[in-house]
């Protein structure tokens, strides 16, 4: 006999306000990244936490990427945002104390949640249900899974503007509390306006790529002024943690197509998406498109498993000995570790694999080089020297792999703004580097 799954719908579907009432003092409550996050359900939070003077409340959460009242400095003796990695709405909060950070690696979120959080409470947004009772998560497979398995409770909301993604990320109706409905668009991320140095790294990165590798790109300029220049390339395939809209774009101009991919051929694979509407309506009913936790996608063992994988990320900073730090400016936490360490260990053991970090030469309008003798002190280290394979800045590019401390100096200095050289060179003489 069919199940009546509407009339489960039904007698789940609730107010925001009824649905949050799960959420007492010292509750813990994990929400999605980016595109998921339950932009009504924060809201609700917030008020919640204020209207009933609740204390004691943690939201866990990788990448938040909007502006919500329950992150509010003044709230934070109430209800303190634990991040995972720091979006720009929680950045000053975790530097000014008023929100905490848990140090990951991406891929390990869903084996610290299983094995070291207490789950209450888990929110998120998933596309309509079907016929067959299941919701998509869409955007954001990731960490939510995990979550979800070991939420006490479940509260989705419901929005038709997110996509309906293939791969693993689907739950039934059985497995969720409460129901909201939302309409509310969906947060996006707008492509930056590419600078020239953006242009001159991303032409070098695509020279790096042969045709039919598989590739991770990260987030931001530089990854975008990639893409741009792949376009004459052929058979390029996708093994991520983010899907971006310029994935799009190489995929209507036919350079993506995933037929030399050793590992899912034929599939863009990723763990969440966050850009613009152009990017959430390819992904919706795409069959091209799979959609992991990321205890799957950033395994470096699995990265592995696709020939010539190609990582593409960046860095705040490189010392002479080769070590970045891609998440912090000397103590100021900026960012997280995110998957840069996952798919830097993964790629050095794919066959013709490469990995590839890109900064610009300074910051400040000039006056600060960001390749430096020494990181500045309690910087955090992201990729390791004994990670790192190619940096590449406006000047050019260092393969660091395989060198002496010696090679690399000279290298890293190679592709320095040429006002910081000499100083360079001064200073890596007095580390006995040179």
């Amino acid at each position: 006999m069919l199940l009546n799954y509407h009339a489960e719908y039904r007698k789940k579907l609730t107010t925001v306000e009824q649905a949050l009432e799960v959420i007492t003092n010292n509750c813990n409550v994990f929400v999605s990244l980016g595109a998921a996050e339950p932009l009504m359900l924060l809201d609700g939070l917030g008020k919640r936490v204020l209207e009933q003077d609740l204390r004691g409340i943690k939201v866990f959460q990788l990448l938040p990427v909007q502006d919500s009242l329950y992150l509010k400095p003044e709230l934070s003796e109430r209800i303190m945002h634990i991040s995972m990695f720091a979006g720009r709405p929680v950045r000053e909060l975790i530097n000014q104390g008023f929100a905490e950070m848990i140090p990951c690696h991406f891929h390990d979120v869903p084996q610290i949640i299983q094995d070291y959080l207490d789950v209450d409470v888990f929110m998120t947004t998933v596309s309509p249900m079907d016929e067959h009772g299941f919701f998509s998560l869409g955007t954001s497979v990731d960490y939510s899974l995990a979550a979800l398995k070991k939420a006490k409770k479940v509260i989705l909301e419901i929005n038709p503007n997110m996509p309906r993604t293939f791969g693993q990320g689907i739950v039934h109706i059985s497995e969720v509390d409460f129901l909201i409905e939302s309409e509310r668009p969906l947060p996006e991320l707008f492509p930056e306006e590419l600078k020239a140095e953006d242009l001159r790294i991303g032409e070098y990165i695509a020279e790096l790529v042969e045709n039919e590798s598989t590739l991770q790109l990260g987030i931001g300029g530089i990854p975008n002024a990639v893409a741009k220049f792949l376009k004459e390339k052929k058979n390029l395939g996708i093994h991520t943690e983010m899907i971006t809209d310029s994935m799009v774009d190489l995929v209507e101009a036919g350079v993506i197509t995933g037929s030399a991919k050793s590992l899912h051929p034929y599939k863009i694979v990723g763990t969440f998406a966050l850009g613009t509407k152009k990017l959430y309506s390819f992904l919706n009913n795409n069959p091209m498109v799979e959609m992991h936790p990321v205890s799957y996608t950033n395994n470096p063992c699995v990265i592995a498993q696709n020939k010539k994988m190609i990582s593409i990320n960046t860095t705040l900073e490189i010392d002479l000995w080769g070590q970045c730090a891609s998440e912090s400016i000397g103590t100021k936490i900026y960012s997280g570790t995110g998957g840069q360490a996952d798919f830097a260990q993964g790629v050095l053991h794919s066959p013709g694999g490469k990995g590839i970090i890109a900064l610009y030469s300074t910051a400040k309008n000039g006056q600060i080089s960001k390749i430096v003798p020494t990181l500045k002190p309690g910087a955090i280290v992201t990729t390791s020297k004994n990670d790192v394979d190619y940096i590449v800045t406006e000047y050019g590019v260092a393969k660091l792999r395989g060198k002496t401390y010696r090679e690399r100096a000279k290298a890293l200095i190679n592709i320095a703004h040429p006002d910081f050289r000499d100083e360079l060179k001064f200073q890596a003489k007095k580390l006995n580097i040179l």
